[in-house]
Parts: structure tokens; sequence; C-alpha cells
């Protein structure tokens, strides 16, 4: 059974923790009154940075490794349980806001950035020291504007707040992957060996699933569709699907070209249904018709 919170009051009262913003909410977790809580769908976008380790926490089905300065994301519609720790008095933050919050607004108009409430558990972002400090310094900044007496900028400067904070978890993100840069070098080479086997001679995986997929390429890797795209598209310059649209590519002029293979056997061959798929898909890659790029090579 999922509990789910309909409202900022709801979600207050969950924590124990008085409402300010009918919207918005921020919660220091240790003045947080926390128990053992059941599967809860919170039903907002949700930001927490984990200060300590404290109990068990269960998101979306699988169990977290955190420790002090991991930093994870939630949006509506995850689920997330957690088995406290007596012994440990819990530490951190969470900062917590409706999607109307977004609406015609500047902050939804630059969401399109903040892709990692999309990424799975094990995608967590873990904090340098220096960068702990900079979020904590921007919950309480949230905190301090939501308790401010309410005026015409209220809401300006909230959302200016909440920008900053998922703007700065862009930007460790970005780090992350940085500082992950000889394993990230080693995903993109395995990447290509994936791909290189999924499109060989004898392979029944395009006729089982079609054409190579970035959900399934991820799931190699046990990474999320779109941290998975993220690490690529940063080492280089492009996007996962990109990527797999000019394997596919360089695949079927080699069937077609080097081996003479007509197009529909082609087709079967990479995955595509009908032929006119493929014939379109390779059209929008190379300007050309199958045959016509065929003809324009042939001596």
């Amino acid at each position: 059974m999922v509990r789910k919170i309909e409202n900022i009051d709801q979600f207050n009262r969950f924590f124990n923790q008085p409402s300010y913003h009918p919207l918005v909410s921020v919660v220091n977790l240790a003045d947080a009154h926390l128990s053992l809580f059941e599967p809860t769908d919170f039903g907002m976008y949700c930001v927490v940075l984990m200060d300590a380790e404290f109990g068990e926490l269960t998101l979306r089905g699988a169990n977290m490794t955190y420790q002090a300065g991991t930093v994870f994301t939630m949006k509506p519609g995850h689920v997330v349980s957690m088995q406290l720790d007596a012994r440990t008095r819990p530490k951190g933050w969470m900062l917590a806001f409706k999607p109307e919050l977004t609406v015609n607004t500047g902050l939804g108009r630059d969401f399109y950035m903040f892709n990692f409430f999309d990424y799975e558990v094990c995608d967590a972002l873990t904090l340098y020291e220096g960068e702990r400090h900079i979020m904590m310094n921007c919950f309480n900044t949230i905190l301090s504007e939501l308790r401010a007496p309410d005026d015409e900028f209220t809401g300006h400067m909230v959302r200016l707040g909440i920008g900053q904070l998922l703007s700065y978890c862009r930007r460790f993100y970005d780090r992350q992957f940085d500082t992950q840069k000889v394993r990230a070098s080693e995903l993109i080479r395995q990447f290509e060996s994936i791909l290189d086997a999924y499109l060989a001679e004898g392979s029944e995986l395009p006729r089982r699933l079609g054409p190579p997929q970035v959900a399934w390429c991820s799931s190699q890797f046990h990474l999320s569709a779109n941290y998975f795209g993220d690490v690529v598209k940063h080492e280089l310059g492009i996007t996962a699907k990109e990527f797999i649209r000019n394997k596919i590519i360089k695949k079927a002029i080699l069937l077609l070209v080097d081996k003479g293979l007509p197009v529909n056997e082609v087709a079967t061959q990479l995955g595509f249904n009908y032929p006119n798929h493929f014939t379109r898909f390779f059209r929008q890659a190379t300007g050309k018709s199958p045959l016509a790029y065929k003809k324009s090579v042939e001596p």
C-alpha cells in the first residue's frame, strides 16, 4: 500500500513542520520528527541531501546505498520508504515543491536542464565537502525566504533560490562526470562494443528487439537512460541516440555497398520491420534513399 501526499500542508504534517508556502517546503531533517514510514509518493519534486547514514532507504523499489553528502531526487510518482536506525539521528535537508510552481515561469523554461529527476537510484550525486556547504547554503536561503514576511517578491525569490539549487545539482553532476572520466571512457568503449555485437551478422537481437535503443543500451550498464545519455553527451559531444544512429548507418552502408545486399534484407538485419521505415531512417541521416546512396558511391 502506497501512501500519497496530496499537498504541501500534508507534507509538512508528515515531517511535523510548519507551512510557510502553499507550493514549497524545505525541511531540516535534524528538526523533523521522523519514524519508520511506509512506501510513500510525495507527489512533488524533491531534492534530498543525506548528511549522515541513519537508516535503510528504498527508492523506486531499489535499496539505496548512500553516505554523508549524497544527493538524490524524486518526482511525482516515485515511491520511497525508510527503516530508520534508532541509534542515529537523522541529518540532512529536503526541498519539496509542487509542479505548479514552475508553470509559465523562468524556472519552468529552464527545467529541461534538470533531467536528473529521471535518474535511477544508482545514479545518485556524491558531493565534495565544499559542494556540500554550497548546497546547505541553498537550502538555508530558500528556507529563510519562506520564513520571511510575504510580499510581491516572495514567489520570484523562492523560484530563484530553487533554480540556483537545481543549477548547482546540474553543475555538480557534470563535475562527477569529469571525475569519473576514466570510467566514462571505458563506458564509451563498451557502448561501442555492445552496439557492434548487437548489429553483427547472425545476431538475433535486431529481429527480436528492433534497432538498438538508448534504454536497452543503458540497461546493460545498470544506468538510467537519462544518466547514460548525459555521460555519452559529456564524453562525445553528441547524444547517445545520435551515436546509435551513426552506428546503424555505418552498418547499413557496409551491407548495402560492400556486401551488395538488397534494401529489404538490410532492413531486416538491422531490425526494421518494414523496408520503408528503414528507407525513411536512412534518408533522414544521409539525405538520400539507400538505393540513391548506393548508386552515388558506385564506380
